[in-house]
């Protein structure tokens, strides 16, 4: 027998295309050429300008011979097992359903930043369209994240398991936007710098986004509890500037809303079951209503379960997004073909290494 026949072949690379290359799509471009066992096999970008440009330089790395892509096709087109799915913020699940299903039906695993954290929230239609789409591909959709995607869902999920008769969830999120630089996010998406006439013109389709994105953390986290929510329900109250608030996005101007907090609750038996509060300040230090920023997560049972922390939580909630997705790529690749939520995969884990910091 010769020495190549007694050695056993390593086994192949997982091949990972990232779709769209924003914070969280550099990141995790940067985590996966980073990896043992991981390789870059393209991405997907939205920008004119990033067209031909090679993948990884546009993460900040040397380049490896992957060019960025904006046809759809060509990445359809590649050999790849996982696309991490990142196009930007979550609103509704439809308007993203066809490349998704797209990919799905090529052969990819999905694993996607933007929602799809339990897609069953939103009705028989969307949850059957990707079933068959991972059928025809033989493959499985996965979402996962940070908020949606950890701390409004899997953190309660985990935490329950110390108590018993449980009767409320209760999750908080409070963010401080002073030193966030989008005013495209800070202005446009959550209505931060607008006057109040304005602000109640959005109301209606933001009520809707934001019930459709917590609305699957309200429904995995139901599931975990082996309870049927009857319905949800999105209430909103916000607050005004006193005086002009200077923001990494921009100056939030005297009288307009400075600071928003959304509650949005799974009903079940005629009263809330699980409740997240979601909380936008342009300056914490500067508004002191609804609290200081960071998480807290109350599973009221027996017995009662509390754990909070502060903005500080951690390090870089980009990374730890990116971190998330990268992680369950080798669960989501091994699994059964078919949407594969937290409840369905075995538990994963980051890679302790100890060769570095």
């Amino acid at each position: 027998m010769s020495p190549d026949e007694a050695t056993p072949p390593l086994p192949r690379p997982y091949r990972v295309v990232q779709w769209a290359t924003g914070a969280v799509g550099r990141a995790v471009i940067r985590d996966v050429l980073d990896r043992p066992g991981l390789e870059l096999a393209g991405a997907w970008v939205h920008t004119p300008g990033k067209h031909g440009v090679d993948a990884a330089a546009l993460a900040g790395r040397d380049p490896i011979g992957v060019p960025a892509t904006g046809d759809i096709d060509d990445i359809l087109a590649l050999d790849a097992d996982c696309v991490v799915y990142a196009p930007g913020p979550m609103g509704d699940p439809f308007a993203d359903l066809e490349p998704v299903r797209a990919l799905l039906a090529s052969g990819k695993n999905v694993i996607s930043l933007t929602g799809l954290v339990y897609p069953y929230a939103h009705g028989p239609r969307l949850a059957s369209e990707l079933e068959q789409a991972c059928k025809r591909g033989g493959v499985s959709v996965h979402g996962c994240g940070v908020s949606p995607g950890f701390m409004p869902d899997v953190m309660p999920i985990v935490l329950s398991r110390l108590s018993r008769r449980i009767t409320h969830v209760y999750v908080r999120e409070c963010m401080d936007l002073s030193e966030h630089p989008s005013w495209r996010l800070v202005h446009d998406t959550l209505g931060i710098g607008r006057d109040e006439e304005s602000y109640l013109r959005s109301l209606r389709p933001t009520r809707t986004a934001v019930r459709s994105v917590f609305s699957e953390s309200l429904h995995l986290v139901a599931a975990g509890l082996r309870v049927d929510l009857d319905d949800i329900d999105v209430d909103v109250d916000y607050r005004f500037a006193g005086t002009d608030l200077p923001t990494a996005a921009g100056v939030v101007r005297r009288g307009s809303v400075a600071a928003a907090r959304w509650t949005v609750s799974g009903l079940a038996g005629g009263r809330p079951v699980i409740t997240i509060e979601v909380v936008h300040k342009a300056d914490a230090a500067r508004i002191p209503d609804w609290g200081p920023p960071g998480y807290a997560v109350r599973v009221h049972g027996r017995p009662s379960i509390t754990l909070t922390t502060g903005e500080d939580w951690v390090t870089s909630g980009v990374a730890a997004a990116a971190s998330h997705a990268v992680n369950a790529i080798p669960v989501v690749c091994a699994a059964e073909p078919g949407i594969r939520t937290y409840l369905d995969l075995p538990l994963v884990t980051g890679r302790m290494e100890l060769d570095g910091p």
